[in-house]
């Protein structure tokens, strides 16, 4: 018998997991992932005023024309990709080379920013036109990486084995020495037996 304490009423329902937000993008959780995008399990987070969440995503937003580039601090991105890249490069040196390059080409981009821009010479190319250009890149070579990935290798997902065929040598089959009356004798004393 179980006690009234125990019991769980009838009309409550098992609890679901809510889903957790992967971003929020001006202050409004962003809960689905888009289906056409991979983001890494150590993918590196950026917290700005307009975006928080992982740089794939942000760089995914920026390719969608959902977030405009204008609207990021190039500073800030900058210091948390240095900070990023520095905790990395203890732990894995090759994901932590690719995400240089791009601290490299921010630090490039905010220096342009801030240099006085003198009349005389051509109009230039704005610094962040050339970062959603190498970041519409950098997202190229991520999915060739991952389709690269899908395809099978060899020692990972095909196994070569190797058989040695043994030789066979010719042997002469020796045959008894028997003729067509030693045949005929044969058979009727098999077809004796038989009846």
């Amino acid at each position: 018998m179980t006690s009234p304490e125990l019991d769980a009423p009838d009309n409550l329902q098992e609890p679901v997991q809510q889903k957790l937000p992967l971003a929020f993008l001006h202050g409004k959780a962003v809960v689905d992932k888009p289906e056409d995008l991979y983001i890494p399990p150590d993918a590196l987070e950026i917290i700005l005023e307009t975006f928080e969440g992982p740089l794939d995503l942000l760089l995914y937003l920026i390719k969608k024309h959902k977030l405009d580039v204008l609207e990021l601090s190039i500073f800030s991105i900058t210091e948390q990709y240095v900070s990023y890249v520095e905790m990395m490069s203890e732990f894995q040196l090759e994901l932590a080379g690719e995400y240089l390059v791009m601290a490299a080409l921010l630090a490039q981009i905010k220096s342009r920013l801030l240099l006085p821009k003198h009349e005389e010479l051509e109009e230039e190319e704005d610094p962040r036109a050339e970062l959603v250009r190498r970041l519409q890149e950098y997202e190229q070579f991520k999915k060739a990486a991952e389709n690269l990935d899908e395809i099978p290798r060899e020692g990972r997902d095909i196994f070569v084995a190797e058989a040695l065929v043994p030789e066979f040598s010719e042997r002469e089959v020796l045959l008894p020495d028997v003729d067509m009356k030693d045949l005929l004798v044969a058979l009727s004393d098999v077809m004796a037996r038989a009846k």
